[in-house]
């Protein structure tokens, strides 16, 4: 085995982590976002986890954020409340530090 086989190596389990981590951030700020919009609309408990897989779910639909935050924005004006494309990119910009900040914690005990 040369060293740069044990280069390479190194770089692919690092990439593969790191891309691992960022689908647990994702994931979270998501479930997170939903959790913000279930407020937003009042939904009980039960409908607010329910409502939060959905929005994590609604991320496999393209890629990008666009795909979730036209899914909250969409429920969250038919649900009657009052909001705009900026407030939920705020939220989501928001969500994503808080999601890292839980995730790293996590791995960190």
């Amino acid at each position: 085995m040369t060293q740069f086989d044990d280069r390479e190596r190194a770089f692919e389990t690092k990439f593969a982590h790191d891309e691992a981590m960022n689908f647990k951030i994702i994931a979270r700020r998501n479930r997170l976002l939903g959790e913000w919009a279930a407020r937003k609309m009042a939904l009980s408990d039960e409908e607010t986890a329910s409502y939060a897989k959905d929005v994590v779910r609604a991320d496999f639909e393209e890629a990008g954020d666009e795909d979730v935050i036209r899914k909250v924005l969409g429920d969250l004006t038919a649900a009657g409340v009052e909001v705009n494309d900026a407030e939920i990119r705020e939220a989501l910009e928001h969500k994503t530090v808080d999601a890292k900040r839980q995730i790293i914690e996590a791995t960190n005990i």
